[in-house]
């Protein structure tokens, strides 16, 4: 399975809580969609992924990736603290560069 490197680094920092490493992946004004909720700026990133760190304690394993209309769509598998575990999520990247600009996760 190829992903670009920078997509590669977001699941690597899913798996240490890499809360760190972050800020350097996406672009200053990047936006994540999750849970019904956007997330505007690496700061606004930073603080969602610490706080899903925290509730549901997870990890994702990606389970395919390909580029469909100028997205990066992985499917990865996610296990946690929470009722389902594990589920299947879709994760759309669309990409600015080699950093990511927007992330919906669903």
């Amino acid at each position: 399975m190829k992903m670009p490197a920078v997509i590669e680094a977001f699941f690597a920092a899913d798996h240490q809580n890499g809360q760190n490493v972050l800020q350097s992946l996406f672009t200053p004004q990047a936006v994540v969609s999750d849970e019904r909720t956007s997330h505007l700026g690496t700061d606004a990133i930073t603080s969602w992924w610490m706080a899903a760190k925290e509730k549901y304690r997870h990890s994702t394993k990606p389970l395919d990736a390909e580029k469909r209309d100028g997205e990066h769509v992985v499917r990865g598998e996610v296990t946690g603290q929470f009722p389902g575990s594990p589920i299947v999520l879709t994760y759309r990247f669309r990409l600015d560069g080699d950093k990511i600009a927007t992330l919906e996760i669903g």
